[in-house]
């Protein structure tokens, strides 16, 4: 069997960064930094504990990062599952931080339950809350 490569990192495009770093850190508690002109005004993105080299604590766990929208479709669809404690809750903050739920929480067997949503900036991403959190 070959070696897997896992994932590690995520990007996601942004019309309005700050407003999209504002979403983000009300609904889940991210953190982010803000580079400067010499690397792209990128967004630097923690989504969990890390260590000294950036790489999080917790294993499976992934950070990442917000760029400018550019005219490139292909460049403007992120695929993104965010795990949560409670999926009923995100929801909720979801809504309240002006995030559209595509549909309610359903469940998926052997998995836990999930719903998608669009953020400010017209991503479509999802939550997941897994089975026995």
């Amino acid at each position: 069997m070959s070696k897997m490569n896992p994932v590690v990192h995520f990007e996601m495009p942004a019309e309005d960064r700050k407003r999209m770093v504002k979403f983000y850190s009300s609904v889940f508690g991210w953190q982010t930094q803000q580079l400067g002109p010499e690397m792209g005004e990128y967004v630097v993105v923690t989504t969990a504990e890390s260590d000294e080299t950036g790489r999080p604590k917790m294993g499976g766990a992934i950070n990442g990062g917000f760029y400018q929208k550019t005219a490139d479709p292909i460049s403007n669809h992120p695929s993104v599952v965010i795990a949560v404690d409670d999926i009923n809750d995100a929801v909720k903050k979801i809504k309240n931080a002006g995030g559209k739920v595509l549909n309610e929480p359903m469940d998926i067997p052997s998995v836990g339950s999930f719903a998608s949503f669009i953020d400010t900036e017209g991503n479509r991403l999802s939550v997941l809350q897994p089975l026995g959190m």
